[in-house]
């Protein structure tokens, strides 16, 4: 069998909804053991965050909500109720034989429970421990509610997102899918990842303190750092690019395109196959300063030459002179792309209720250790007897015992 890079890693993932899970999802990809922690009865919230559901055989809903499915797969779901002094000890015993202890429960919660970083690290010197809110664990708004929507928005992504205020249509818009708790989740994988090659050349385990601000705040790149050097808060362009001049959706006679000149070479190519080569030597366009300041009247004369032509002549034409362009697809046409198809990013796995599921891969791509995405999330408690016994090492009638008791 192929070597798995992290198959030596046990995670005691305590998070749920989309920005720990994700970054679970990713380590259990990376091959390691994810134990996830859920409520008994209900489980990680986002089981019902449907329609849509999985399907079974026969085409009816089962449980599962395809929200849960994109982020829990390769996981082992173990029920266990943390607010009981029975289930504490559960998880005290399993941080013994973990590596890492993933959670994004409120500032201080886990501590009224023993099961906050120094508690966990009495037990497990070595621990590595992340812990995920929307503010992060100090600062006057430590103890808020921090969700992506609203972390999208306080953080700067909205103001930079959105058509421009002057145009139909404008105004702040969030990104279509929860990029901050996406982010969050990926930062955090880095981070856990760093903490563990810590600790295997110290010893020394460490606390990870992750906040969805903090990541919002870092992932606004190129348009903080406009800011922080020109002093000048950037504004929604829309599709448009505030620092290249084409960069943007055009209409075609046919449908939309997306046009990103990165450079004046590429920018000439374009306009002489639309038939204008006088705008690649133009006065006020021949450089992408010149463009960028002189936008608003260079910009319509693209948009009157792109509407001569249909979508696919345009990207036969700028594809052949290596202008960079493509369509603006629907999640269909995604799935249908024979690039992505051929990149494999739809898989199935076996399901015990909806016989198979459909996901998207994960797109890390090892030579020598390949992220697995070949096991389904898991059905509510599907795995808390197994690991139990095999963790544990808890008889049959101590599982039974704990059952009994609503603890499981």
């Amino acid at each position: 069998m192929t070597p798995k890079a992290l198959g030596h890693i046990r995670v005691l993932d305590l998070s749920r909804v989309l920005a720990g899970p994700w970054c679970s999802q990713n380590l259990a990809d990376l091959g390691a053991d994810v134990i996830k922690i859920e409520r008994p009865g209900s489980g990680d919230d986002t089981r019902a965050w449907g329609p849509p559901y999985a399907k079974d055989e026969n085409g009816a809903d089962t449980t599962e909500a395809a929200y849960y499915l994109s982020a829990n797969r390769g996981k082992r779901s173990v029920t266990c109720d943390i607010s009981k002094p029975e289930g504490q000890a559960l998880i005290r015993e399993l941080a013994r034989h973990a590596d890492v202890v993933l959670e994004n429960y409120k500032v201080g919660q886990l501590k009224k429970y023993g099961l906050d970083y120094e508690s966990l690290k009495a037990v497990k010197p070595d621990l590595v421990y992340c812990s995920v809110t929307g503010f992060g664990q100090d600062g006057p708004y430590a103890h808020r509610a921090g969700y992506d929507f609203l972390i999208q928005g306080m953080g700067g992504l909205m103001s930079v997102t959105g058509e421009r205020d002057d145009l139909p249509g404008g105004g702040p818009q969030k990104a279509g899918v929860a990029l901050t708790d996406l982010m969050t989740g990926m930062y955090s994988t880095i981070a856990i990842l760093a903490a563990l090659t810590h600790r295997d050349r110290t010893g020394e385990g460490q606390y990870i303190d992750m906040a969805l601000l903090d990541v919002q705040v870092a992932m606004l790149a190129n348009m903080g750092s406009n800011y922080l050097n020109s002093g000048k808060a950037p504004k929604r362009w829309g599709n448009a690019h505030a620092n290249i001049v084409p960069y943007q959706t055009f209409a075609c006679a046919d449908g939309y395109i997306i046009v990103a000149t990165g450079n004046d070479g590429q920018y000439q190519k374009f306009v002489e196959v639309g038939g204008r080569p006088d705008l690649a030597t133009h006065e006020r366009y021949a450089t992408n300063p010149l463009r960028v300041k002189n936008r608003d009247e260079l910009v319509p004369i693209l948009a009157e030459m792109v509407k001569q032509k249909p979508r696919d002549w345009w990207i036969e034409e700028l594809e052949a002179v290596g202008v960079p362009c493509g369509p603006i697809n629907d999640l269909h046409d995604v799935f249908k792309n024979p690039q992505v198809q051929a990149r494999g990013m739809m898989i199935e796995t076996p399901h015990p209720t909806a016989g198979k599921v459909k996901l998207v891969r994960n797109p890390m791509r090892l030579s020598a250790s390949p992220a697995e995405t070949d096991m389904a999330p898991p059905l509510l408690g599907q795995h808390t007897d197994e690991v139990l016994r095999e963790v544990l090492g808890h008889s049959d009638a101590e599982i039974a015992a704990l059952r009994a008791k609503g603890i499981l």
